[in-house]
């Protein structure tokens, strides 16, 4: 986001000066790093949101920025499937959705044609999204900050901000490699985002929850049972997309991820734990609101963190000869998820624009394919400043 932001600004304002912070000693060490590398069209999102329509226009920006720098990715398509009779209505709800956000190529497809596309697939319907794909984003990242680079943007790393005070009419950033001025912030901070907001004078009104997604890998010998992406249809009574299997561009089939609220905002392992995290979540009361909304899923998704067998399960209800020897621990990734004070997930992308600041309070999934887009929402909401 921040990248791709800098990229954007760069374009309009060739002129400006532009500096990215970076915390850790390498951009894209954290969501993006560690995300299955889906390119999202815009099927799930409620049309008219800033979500829909910046997710489909930048699956195309995205998708064009890839072609030219010769970044890997494929238009593979997907399979969004009806496991049983009671989701076919859903399913087709779904495919109303796309057809409203603009999406192209929608097909709704019977068991045996499910089957000519994904051969191994179970269920009783399915919509097959073509415009989906999958992409390499560390090589996207590379690609930016190399053109950045060109253009005479700075991106320093190990740069956590600390502090930010403002001076004049514009801001003094405090960091572990030295102090920055600027006339105008844009936050990007993404797991940090609220408390980087805060640092800048603004009320945490919404905060955000960690909520780490653990993988697995089919066995090489195994992965002839997915060709390219397979989901389910989502459950209105859970928040999250639910476990899916998805093609790798570099090879392999990665199944995944779950939501579990995690003890860390960078708790990629089951054991992380940070005090300061934990005490953000348990003082917060929108997380307690968020728990007794979604007691059942919570609990769930905890349980099926520490079993492969009801891993196992969900997957299943997409691909019936899938089994629990099949599925080789993988990686993990931590979603920033911000959550209102009334303990709702915040649904829609949240840019919060000040006269010299402009903060991105939630960007998750698919802001990593919408990056190039939302960065050029940004620029002209900076103009309009």
């Amino acid at each position: 986001m921040g990248l791709a932001t800098a990229f954007r600004l760069g374009e309009r304002f060739p002129g400006a000066r532009i500096t990215i912070l970076e915390k850790e000693t390498a951009v894209g060490q954290h969501q993006t790093g560690h995300n299955s590398g889906v390119l999202h069209c815009g099927l799930y999102y409620k049309p008219g949101s800033v979500k829909a329509r910046l997710a489909v226009t930048g699956i195309r920006q995205m998708v064009e920025f890839c072609r030219e720098h010769s970044i890997p990715h494929e238009v593979c398509g997907k399979l969004v499937v009806a496991a049983e009779q009671s989701e076919v209505p859903r399913l087709g709800a779904l495919e109303e959705r796309g057809r409203a956000n603009g999406l192209e190529g929608l097909c709704w497809l019977e068991p045996g044609q499910m089957r000519e596309i994904e051969p191994h697939v179970g269920g009783v319907a399915a919509l097959r999204v073509p415009q989906e794909g999958i992409v390499d984003y560390p090589a996207v990242c590379a690609k930016l900050v190399s053109l950045l680079s060109e253009r005479g943007t700075k991106v320093v790393t190990g740069a956590r901000v600390d502090r930010i005070e403002r001076q004049g009419s514009g801001w003094l950033a405090r960091t572990g490699s030295g102090d920055f001025e600027a006339e105008f912030l844009i936050n990007c901070a993404g797991l940090h985002c609220d408390r980087v907001a805060e640092l800048a004078g603004e009320r945490r009104e919404v905060r955000i929850l960690p909520f780490r997604g653990e993988y697995y890998k089919l066995r090489t010998e195994r992965q002839f049972l997915v060709r390219n992406l397979i989901y389910p249809v989502p459950d209105p009574a859970f928040p999250f997309l639910g476990v899916h299997l998805t093609r790798l561009i570099h090879g392999g089939i990665e199944a995944g991820p779950n939501a579990v609220l995690a003890f860390a905002r960078e708790g990629y392992r089951k054991s992380d734990f940070k005090a300061r995290d934990l005490f953000d979540a348990l003082s917060y009361g929108g997380f307690w609101r968020f728990l007794r909304r979604y007691p059942s899923t919570a609990w769930y998704e905890m349980r099926r963190s520490f079993s492969r067998e009801l891993f196992c399960r969900a997957l299943q209800r997409l691909v019936p000869e899938l089994r629990p020897d099949d599925l080789a621990t993988g990686g993990s990734g931590v979603r920033a998820q911000a959550i209102s004070p009334a303990g709702d997930l915040v649904q829609d992308f949240s840019l919060i624009a000040r006269p010299n600041a402009l903060h991105v309070l939630n960007a998750p999934s698919p802001a990593a394919t919408a990056s190039l887009a939302i960065g050029a929402e940004i620029v002209a909401m900076v103009e309009k400043l």
